[in-house]
């Protein structure tokens, strides 16, 4: 079946270059080469005028309530699995623990994956049909996997997953029971990409890597534009970002700018990425203001364990652009983030979840965020899919005998 082509699509811009081509299923510029991811252009008078007519009040709350600015044929049925508007908390022990003047933080692991992965695979599926696919892959350290092969079972597209040999064992059961084909790469993330690069390249399945797939930072967008409309009326000084290739920081800073076009919001907050000690080649890059150095990654945030960025133009753009900073953090600065969020916050996030809330609080102590600003961050995952590096940040349990005096002689010891 042909499918009409996104309406307000205006064509994909090289981030290097700025050349601009037509839709299509292309990802890269052809004149830059695998450097020269591109940028989905949109034409926002058209939107604007979109919504006049159908407010986003009057809408579902999904991503899709946000189609004029998604690069997906209207002719395509959506998935039928709930993706998006997870909720945003106000939570004063955060902030006061913290001590900033107001904390927020949006909880991803309520997608049906658990991570926020979901949003970009849910475009990515929809794109695959679009442009004639039934197979689609990617390679992954874990939860765009899982989105994957769960958006591929909620459409019927059947789904190859490349997955490097660390990732958890949580997250490669995941993808086994949505009855993905996952091949265990005996190597790093970034051979895991090359390799399921070549193999769609050879089998001809639909590459839903987002490092290099212009259309999947667009799912991953609609959290900013979800932000925007959660807290329009009290948008926070800064939103904090857990940062691996790139996508996900560049992603949701174009939409915030976005919303900020539409008129929407009337400031965009700053953005402060945030790398892992053992994986930080995108916060040197912003310190020197040079080109990206690959580099090699040690680190238990295996989902933000990656040495070469694809989109690193793209989210060190949107942090300058949104006038933003990045940090690095220690692992033991990310455990101690697992245990401060759930405990204060109730929320429990896995490593790379709560990068962003580790980064916050040392930004925080080096006063790069204000005692008198807020801040919102976003837990990426759910802790549940890395429950080896939870059992890092905990203590054991208490065994106990069967008897109120085994009890009581239990609670004397603590």
């Amino acid at each position: 079946m042909k499918y009409a082509p996104p309406v307000h699509v205006t064509g994909l811009k090289c981030e290097i270059c700025g050349t601009t081509y037509k839709h299509g299923n292309i990802f890269t510029c052809p004149s830059c080469g695998d450097e020269g991811i591109l940028d989905v252009q949109y034409d926002y008078e058209s939107i604007s005028a979109a919504l006049a007519k159908d407010p986003l009040k009057n809408r579902a709350q999904n991503i899709w309530r946000y189609s004029e600015l998604l690069p997906v044929s209207a002719d395509i049925a959506r998935p039928h699995l709930f993706v998006g508007w997870t909720p945003v908390y106000d939570i004063p022990r955060l902030a006061e623990a913290f001590g900033i003047r107001q904390f927020f933080l949006k909880d991803e692991g309520r997608n049906p994956t658990n991570s926020f992965k979901d949003r970009a695979s849910s475009v990515g599926v929809l794109k695959g049909i679009e442009f004639g696919f039934n197979q689609i892959a990617c390679a992954s350290t874990g939860n765009a996997a899982s989105s994957l092969a769960g958006l591929s079972a909620a459409t019927g597209l059947k789904s190859y997953i490349f997955v490097p040999e660390r990732a958890p064992e949580p997250k490669v059961t995941q993808l086994l029971i949505f009855g993905a084909t996952v091949l265990r790469v005996l190597g790093t993330y970034e051979q895991a990409f090359d390799l399921c690069k070549a193999a769609c390249e050879k089998y001809g399945w639909y590459n839903r890597n987002s490092g290099s797939n212009p259309f999947l930072v667009e799912g991953k967008k609609t959290a900013g534009l979800e932000i925007a409309e959660q807290l329009s009326g009290n948008m926070p000084d800064w939103v904090v970002v857990s940062v691996g290739d790139g996508c996900t920081i560049g992603g949701i800073g174009k939409g915030l700018q976005e919303m900020y076009e539409l008129g929407i919001i009337d400031r965009v907050p700053r953005l402060l990425g945030v790398q892992a000690e053992g994986a930080r080649p995108m916060v040197d890059a912003f310190i020197s203001g040079k080109d990206l150095i690959p580099s090699d990654t040690n680190t238990l945030a295996d989902s933000i364990a990656v040495g070469t960025p694809r989109n690193w133009r793209r989210a060190l753009r949107q942090i300058k652009l949104s006038g933003g900073e990045m940090i690095a953090v220690s692992d033991e600065e990310i455990l101690d983030a697992m245990r401060t969020t759930a405990r204060l916050g109730a929320v429990f996030g896995e490593p790379a979840g709560v990068t962003g809330t580790a980064g916050l609080k040392k930004a925080v102590e080096k006063g790069i965020i204000k005692k008198n600003e807020s801040a919102l961050c976003i837990i990426t995952g759910n802790g549940l899919k890395d429950i080896q590096s939870a059992k890092q940040a905990v203590g054991k349990a208490l065994d106990v005998k069967p008897t109120l005096e085994g009890l009581v002689d239990v609670m004397s010891k603590t």
